[in-house]
């Protein structure tokens, strides 16, 4: 009972609960688990997502909470990590400097001296940074971020939250999930809340306040008793 969309160029914030469904709607989305029923429509078309390269052929891209960096890595070859760019046997690595320094580029990531830099030394900023550089460069139209700014300082906040309004302002399809109210609010366009597996809400950020979106993730009415 989950009627769920995100547009290009908007951040679309989903909340609820813990055991609402978010994380079973997200991997539903990235291949990871089949659902049962319903429909998926991307880009106006019907489709089935049977697995997590068919949704990353499609350009959707997860950046779960964990991060899933290689901290022994640099932040190039973690960037490329499984799609290595090579000239026979040998890694090209020239161009996947090139390529991982203009992703950072154009997302505006200036807090990174060299993207050869090891991830090890990171912060958490520095880190949430490189995994969505590295979700965004595969030519991606949708982005889940899952708990961006779990942890993260007041300085690393701001810099993922602007980072997260920058992929909706090039036309990504941006899905944020998150407890902390104060960041929904302050990047997202619309809220979707969940509540023990259903929708029910969908709000638009401007026209509603924080004390509306907590009555709705816990009391929200719900259509039929799971």
């Amino acid at each position: 009972d989950v009627d769920f969309e995100v547009c290009p160029g908007e951040v679309m914030a989903l909340v609820g609960d813990n055991g609402a469904g978010k994380s079973t709607l997200i991997k539903g989305i990235a291949g990871i688990y089949p659902f049962d029923r319903g429909q998926v429509r991307y880009e106006g078309h019907d489709v089935a997502i049977h697995g997590p390269a068919q949704a990353a052929g499609l350009g959707i891209e997860i950046v779960y909470q964990d991060l899933a960096l290689a901290d022994n890595l640099d932040v190039v070859a973690n960037m490329f990590l499984g799609r290595e760019r090579k000239t026979g046997i040998i890694l090209d690595e020239v161009h996947m400097e090139e390529e991982a320094q203009a992703t950072m580029d154009s997302l505006s990531v200036t807090t990174l001296q060299s993207v050869r830099q090891v991830v090890a030394g990171l912060s958490g900023g520095q880190r949430q940074a490189v995994a969505v550089a590295k979700a965004v460069m595969w030519e991606s139209k949708v982005v889940i971020l899952d708990e961006p700014t779990a942890a993260l300082g007041v300085a690393q906040t701001r810099q993922v939250l602007d980072l997260t309004r920058r992929l909706a302002d090039r036309g990504l399809a941006v899905v944020i999930i998150s407890h902390n109210l104060h960041d929904i609010f302050e990047v997202s366009d619309r809220i979707s809340v969940l509540r023990l597996g259903q929708l029910v809400d969908l709000f638009t950020t401007a026209e509603t306040d924080q004390q509306e979106v907590v009555h709705s993730i816990t009391a929200g009415e719900l259509q039929h008793v799971p």
